[in-house]
């Protein structure tokens, strides 16, 4: 649904995104992270089709954003993260202009305006004035201009950006309900956001694309936790086959259990729990190590500090 090709772009001297390349189906929500400064308010702005890009194009259902802007904009929805709202306007006059200028007219307007109403509940602020409205209210009105004339891509940066829990997991619903017809791409730096909402995670460092996987992937780790009353049996698992090293933990009889990418887990388990038993020990716990997305984002700046201080020393 969404190709995104070698997308690059500079400011000046200063490469803001760097041969970036992914493509996204429809149905898929899929979280967009990186530290401030990485690059992602420039990718979103250049699939918004906002913001041109220097080399590299953006399709969407193979339609190229370039030759064809006016045309996809009025398919995409965006919620930036600093939305210029018109104060003086009411709730009902805004997403009015909002929905002329996405080409909707007549009855077809109306109704789309009627159910991004409902489905942001705003209905007992349409005739408020949207400089009266609290910073959650704001929100909900931006996330209604967005989903106007139902997006098949639909970009969000920061959507509960001042919500409450309970509006937070109202918006929750509307996302994955909006996801059933079309792609959607989430930013934030909420983490927990992403953990709950998406299926995939795109980590941008430094301008170019860091991390490019499932979450249910991501979560898993290469490696085995072992609990046991062996106090040295690292050079016999370390033996297994596709164990590539193992960590002695600071707890007695405490192993991490480093294998190799793509090996199956469930078999060096097996082995790993053989070895244990046959050499007359106790097993107590036997697992795969789980990730959080926290540690991985943590993991992705860490290895880009330390190649930026090895790039520093070699100048």
């Amino acid at each position: 649904m969404l190709e995104v090709s070698h997308l690059s772009r500079c400011y000046g001297s200063f490469k803001a995104v760097d041969n970036v390349s992914f493509a996204i189906d429809k149905g898929e929500i899929v979280g967009l992270l990186g530290h401030n400064g990485a690059g992602k308010t420039t990718i979103m702005k250049m699939l918004s089709g906002y913001l041109e890009p220097d080399a590299g194009c953006v399709r969407i259902d193979g339609v190229d954003m370039a030759e064809h802007t006016k045309r996809l904009q009025r398919h995409l929805g965006y919620l930036p993260e600093n939305l210029p709202l018109y104060g003086e306007m009411t709730v009902a006059d805004y997403l009015d202009y909002a929905a002329e200028l996405k080409g909707l007219d007549g009855d077809e307007k109306t109704a789309e305006i009627r159910r991004a109403i409902g489905a942001t509940e705003l209905a007992d602020k349409i005739g408020s004035p949207i400089n009266t409205l609290s910073r959650g209210f704001k929100q909900r009105v931006g996330v209604a201009q967005a989903i106007l004339g139902r997006p098949r891509l639909l970009i969000l940066d920061e959507p509960t950006n001042g919500l409450d829990p309970t509006q937070t997991q109202q918006m929750r619903g509307l996302i994955r309900e909006i996801a059933r017809e079309a792609t959607v791409i989430l930013s934030t730096h909420i983490l927990q956001e992403v953990d709950a909402q998406c299926n995939r995670v795109l980590i941008i460092n430094a301008g170019r694309m860091a991390v490019d996987e499932r979450l249910d992937r991501l979560r898993s780790a290469n490696s085995l936790l072992l609990d046991t009353s062996a106090t040295g049996a690292a050079s016999r698992l370390k033996a297994l086959i596709g164990v590539i090293n193992v960590e002695v933990l600071p707890q007695s009889g405490q192993y991490r259990l480093i294998v190799k990418e793509g090996a199956d887990l469930r078999i060096l388990a097996a082995a790993a729990a053989q070895s244990i038993v046959e050499s007359g020990d106790q097993l107590y716990r036997l697992q795969p190590e789980q990730r959080d997305l926290e540690s991985l984002f943590r993991q992705v700046n860490e290895r880009s500090m330390t190649a930026g201080e090895e790039i520093t020393d070699a100048a």
